[in-house]
């Protein structure tokens, strides 16, 4: 009788082992869930805005914001405000935060940085982008899209801003 304890492993026990400790160390980006988080659209000088025969002036705010959920899970998150003016006189007002939870494992900080800062915004925008043209529309104003992203531009800029700031004042 031989004890199970004491008798050598064979070759493709070995080999499954080592690929299961492979695999555990294997670089891991997926997406969990892509969702509306947020939000609202004001029309202040309703009805009175749709007979205005001015052309309207766009005005856009952008940014992004991340939160570690853990478990190797992180929400990327894209705030965006657009303002519709004709002359002084608001048309709309629509402020939105799409957000997707991401699992990231088994990378380094610096590519989980670049991942969080321009990959992820790149996959959720488009849902961004969607939902607002539908609310606009919706909303009977004329059909609107938000212009196309360079997210590592972006990215480059937000971090220059940051280590401006935080750069010492002399």
């Amino acid at each position: 009788m031989t004890d199970k304890n004491n008798t050598p492993e064979s070759p493709a026990q070995t080999n499954k082992a080592a690929g299961s400790e492979a695999d555990a160390a294997r670089p891991v980006f997926n997406l969990q869930r892509v969702y509306l988080k947020d939000c609202s659209l004001e029309a202040p000088h309703a009805p009175h805005i749709f007979l205005e025969n001015q052309e309207p002036r766009l005005e856009f705010q952008l940014d992004t914001a991340e939160q570690e959920l853990g478990n190797n899970l992180v929400e990327v998150l894209i705030r965006c405000t657009v303002t519709c003016r004709f002359g002084d006189r608001v048309g709309f007002l629509v402020e939105a935060k799409e957000a997707a939870i991401f699992e990231i494992a088994n990378v380094s900080d610096e590519q989980r940085a670049l991942l969080k800062g321009i990959t992820c915004p790149t996959i959720v925008y488009p849902y961004l982008r969607a939902n607002l043209s539908d609310l606009i529309q919706r909303s009977s104003f004329p059909p609107f899209h938000l212009a196309e992203i360079n997210w590592e531009a972006f990215y480059q800029q937000k971090q220059a801003q940051k280590a401006e700031s935080d750069a010492p004042r002399q």
